[in-house]
């Protein structure tokens, strides 16, 4: 199971259908990448199945999957992954990354559920994580999920949890620097000492993203608003303690013009810059 451990680089966007006219026009020199859900993508129509061709041949692109319920306890959808599978061996696409959480139930829940931080939930996890890496033929990772409610059984605390199961899975981080700012802020811990304790030498992708506040201790991971300055401080700070790994800007409502997102994406590159020259 080889894979290259950056299968991107630099600054990326999540590639949006309401942005497909103006990136046909030009793509901005910052984005060096585009994220697509694959979920959204197979089985598409013939014209934007032509459409992501055209942007494939030229930019690299990364899986992140919506609906594999990693943690969940009906039967993996290995359908679902030999489809994805077949997508990213179309379009050359070397990662895919999944939410550590759960979102299913006998039907899909259309949200993303806290899995308990316990031994057996790790065991669980890493079953169904390796399952889908023997499905797709190599590594997957791993994003830290936001949540606003605990489990009522815990054994561990949430960063200990994300070791046991990158350890025991041997599978990838993808670390969302939002979701750690939104969780210290839910539940009151310092995200600094979070990060700290993830192991560098796992992480292979980084999300940034815009959220919602609704009470001064309750923000939620909305993906529809601009980036606020504490979470920029963190992706700094983020680049000092793991290094300058490709990181993208999710914008998944309130979608604005392309235009008004390229600020934003520039500013990541900008962070890289000041770290990598």
């Amino acid at each position: 199971m080889q894979q290259s451990r950056f299968p991107v680089c630099g600054a990326g966007l999540g590639l949006r259908r309401d942005h497909l006219d103006a990136l046909e026009q030009q793509v901005p020199a910052c984005i060096n990448f585009f994220e697509i859900a694959p979920e959204n993508w197979i089985g598409t129509d013939r014209v934007s199945a032509q459409r992501l061709r055209a942007l494939s041949e030229r930019f690299g692109f990364v899986c992140h999957g919506l609906s594999l319920s990693l943690g969940g306890l009906n039967p993996l959808n290995t359908a679902l992954l030999r489809e994805i599978r077949t997508l990213m061996d179309a379009h050359g696409i070397a990662l895919y990354s999944e939410h550590l959480s759960w979102c299913s139930d006998h039907g899909q829940l259309y949200d993303l559920l806290p899995i308990p931080f316990t031994e057996e939930a790790v065991k669980h996890t890493v079953a169904r994580i390796r399952q889908a890496q023997d499905v797709l033929g190599q590594r997957i990772a791993i994003e830290n999920a936001s949540f606003y409610l605990q489990a009522p059984i815990s054994e561990m605390d949430e960063a200990s949890f994300i070791n046991a199961v990158l350890n025991e899975a041997d599978c990838w981080l993808h670390l969302d620097v939002n979701n750690v700012y939104v969780n210290s802020v839910n539940h009151a811990y310092d995200p600094r000492e979070f990060l700290r304790q993830l192991p560098a030498e796992r992480v292979v992708y980084m999300h940034m993203a815009g959220h919602y506040q609704q009470e001064p201790n309750l923000l939620i991971d909305t993906h529809g608003e601009t980036v606020i300055a504490p979470v920029w401080e963190l992706l700094d700070f983020t680049y000092q303690q793991v290094g300058v790994l490709p990181t993208l800007l999710e914008r998944d409502y309130n979608i604005p013009p392309l235009a008004d997102l390229v600020p934003e994406v520039e500013q990541i590159a900008s962070l890289q810059r000041k770290y990598a020259p």
